[in-house]
């Protein structure tokens, strides 16, 4: 059983309606969490049905493991689909004994991140009133999803200028970030700086990490045409996660970080559970080893 009660380490797990075997099948390496995640839609999930169902799993492994937050990922700013997701993720989240709901912030496309700002307040405005009515939070990921600050798809929040400004646009304390390091780090940003500055606004931790490879940044730069930096599995990137857990608790920071797969370069395919499960012992290490009581 699990008493590191204050950070869990989990994973995501968006299988759509297998969603639940999934979890069933992977429960047992070890996870304590998990984020269910959507991409665009629900499609003809049902979630109340779903939560049932993951409860069910739990229930029968005797596992301790939490749902730790719903996902939802689109263009909300757009795609009427995607703020339908929105709302019943938000609504279905205590049913699924969580209270966060994360995903992308949204993006105008291809305008420059400051014409978002009023259509991101239009729709995130109720949402996030609906939200705080249920004791919900909402959390955007910090991923750039390949855009820039004159033009993009998907997302807004991937930088802190955009966060200190989505957060004046909704000052409500239920709004936050789901950040990782990964994303900043694409950003040639020191993510540990960041963490500190902004760890009250954190509200879920991706475990995500990247490697840089400065030699090549150095030699052909960042418009070069040659590859420069690789999302990896936690415990194969550039990061300390020693450092971040330290971070996290020195702060008296709750919550889970649920590792975000399906990236790496190398430990993909028929590696990629054997890279999720080393990410996983890692940052259990990262954050004590073994829980032994004072």
């Amino acid at each position: 059983m699990n008493s590191h009660s204050d950070i869990r380490i989990g994973t995501l797990a968006g299988k759509g309606a297998d969603t639940p075997n999934y979890i069933r099948q992977i429960l047992p390496h070890g996870f304590e969490s998990f984020q269910i995640n959507f991409w665009k839609t629900l499609g003809d999930v049902d979630l109340k049905k779903m939560a049932g169902e993951v409860k069910t799993v739990f229930n029968a492994a005797g596992s301790d493991a939490v749902v730790s937050s719903l996902g939802m990922f689109g263009n909300p700013l757009i795609d009427p689909v995607c703020v339908t997701g929105w709302k019943k993720c938000i609504d279905a989240a205590p049913l699924f004994g969580c209270d966060l709901v994360c995903g992308f912030a949204g993006r105008i496309v291809d305008k420059p991140i400051w014409e978002s700002y009023k259509p991101f307040k239009k729709v995130f405005g109720p949402l996030v009133k609906r939200a705080a009515d249920k004791g919900v939070r909402i959390a955007f990921e910090n991923c750039d999803m390949g855009g820039d600050w004159q033009r993009g798809d998907w997302n807004i929040a991937h930088a802190p200028t955009a966060w200190e400004i989505m957060f004046n646009e909704i000052p409500a304390k239920n709004i936050g970030l789901e950040w990782e390091p990964c994303h900043q780090m694409v950003s040639l940003i020191d993510p540990l700086p960041q963490l500190k500055k902004w760890i009250h606004k954190i509200f879920h931790i991706h475990g995500k990490d990247a490697t840089i490879d400065w030699n090549q940044l150095r030699t052909t730069g960042l418009r070069g045409g040659q590859p420069y930096v690789w999302h990896r599995t936690p415990g194969f990137g550039d990061t300390n996660w020693t450092d971040v857990i330290s971070i996290l608790r020195m702060n008296k920071w709750q919550g889970s970080i649920d590792i975000e797969g399906w990236h790496d370069p190398v430990y993909r395919g028929e590696l990629e559970m054997t890279g999720q499960v080393h990410a996983l012992n890692y940052l259990k290490r990262c954050r004590g080893g073994d829980f032994v009581p004072a």
